[in-house]
């Protein structure tokens, strides 16, 4: 396994100093390492994997220096515009130096949802005439790995890409670690709001750590869960789909539960939802301040006025709130006159270590769902 601080290093001596990207579970370990070890203006977690392209094309344009994004391989899709009008080389012939965690890899077992996208991860590079490598886990073949990458893309090759594999870094632990005096845990107020709310709602969840907890709590209070659609994969689109559900289900109260990074990652969704306007809809952004499902990150969520975004983009009613009495109290003051409404929870970083996953498959949870909209 390759030692974090190794590789870092080996980058900096490249000159390659400048790092943004999307969070992966796979990349954790070196993300919290640059996390820990570079300037604040050298290092952005951006909102999306399309975003960090374009901060590294304006950090190049800027120092003439080669730029490192990393994403999960998910991410690439978010990436592909930027990489093939920005930054290619029939364009602007950028270079740009990939990290890209391969979730779903062939013979690897994985959540569903990655399972496709780890398969033409490959194909999908080529696609892009992109050339890639596998990276090394050992430390003197990686090393020449990373001189033949910059070497490739000082030769005129625009973009080159490492692609990671699970266990290729050793472990390393974050110390920027988000500090908040707020003392709800996510968990505790999905498990509070589905007591509260009138049995029927329906409930679409943002993928990671919100919709395994969802499924969790609904199983310990021994509650069907034909009631949720758990957005396992496709982050940050939970709330488009909940918005066209409340559209076409206009008598179904609908209740998307979001997170911060998944907000951050297609704001636009907000303009519409306000310009639609479900009366029938409650978002509820759940804000720990953090991609804590792929490491703990830090996301912008806790420096950003969210009810007055929502606000500003026709949202009825919108409030922030970090106790269960607070959340009590918003609840009580929606109503159809006042929705879509949003509901910005803030809550601590953490969860269960027991933490399970949903174990029914996505089909099956999409087939029970649809029926239950039926009835």
């Amino acid at each position: 396994m390759l030692q974090p601080e190794k590789f870092y290093n080996w980058l900096i001596t490249e000159n390659v100093d400048f790092f943004t990207g999307v969070p992966d579970s796979l990349l954790k370990d070196i993300c919290a390492f640059i996390t820990d070890n570079t300037p604040k203006k050298n290092h952005i977690i951006a909102a999306n994997e399309g975003n960090a392209v374009a901060l590294a094309a304006g950090y190049h344009l800027a120092t003439k220096k080669i730029p490192l994004v990393y994403m999960q391989n998910s991410g690439l899709g978010n990436a592909v515009n930027p990489l093939l009008s920005l930054t290619d080389k029939q364009v602007y012939n950028i270079p740009l130096l990939l990290m890209i965690g391969w979730r779903g890899e062939p013979g690897v077992k994985d959540e569903p949802q990655h399972i496709s996208q780890g398969e033409l991860t490959p194909a999908m590079l080529g696609l892009l005439k992109i050339p890639y490598c596998i990276l090394s886990d050992n430390e003197k073949e990686a090393f020449s790995q990373v001189k033949n990458a910059i070497k490739e893309i000082n030769s005129g090759n625009a973009v080159y890409a490492f692609v990671v594999r699970k266990n290729t870094f050793e472990k390393y632990s974050i110390k920027t670690k988000i500090q908040t005096e707020y003392k709800l845990l996510r968990e505790e107020a999905i498990n509070h709001i589905i007591k509260k709310i009138p049995r029927d709602t329906i409930i679409v969840s943002t993928t990671g750590k919100t919709s395994r907890e969802l499924f969790e709590c609904r199983k310990t209070l021994k509650q069907p869960h034909h009631f949720d659609f758990l957005t396992v994969g496709s982050m940050g689109h939970s709330s488009q789909i909940a918005l066209s559900i409340a559209l076409n289900k206009p008598d179904k109260k609908i209740i998307c539960l979001d997170g911060d990074g998944a907000l951050l990652m297609h704001m636009g969704a907000l303009a519409l939802i306000g310009t639609m306007t479900p009366t029938n809809f409650i978002h509820i952004i759940i804000n720990n301040g953090a991609h804590e499902s792929v490491g703990g990150q830090p996301t912008v969520g806790f420096n950003i006025d969210i009810p007055a975004i929502a606000k500003a983009n026709n949202y009825k009613f919108s409030i922030r709130v970090s106790t269960i009495e607070e959340l009590d109290a918003a609840f009580n003051s929606v109503s159809e006159n006042k929705c879509p409404a949003l509901i910005e929870i803030r809550v601590k970083t953490g969860s269960r270590d027991d933490l399970g996953r949903p174990d029914i498959k996505p089909e099956e949870n999409k087939i029970k769902f649809m029926k239950n909209l039926e009835s």
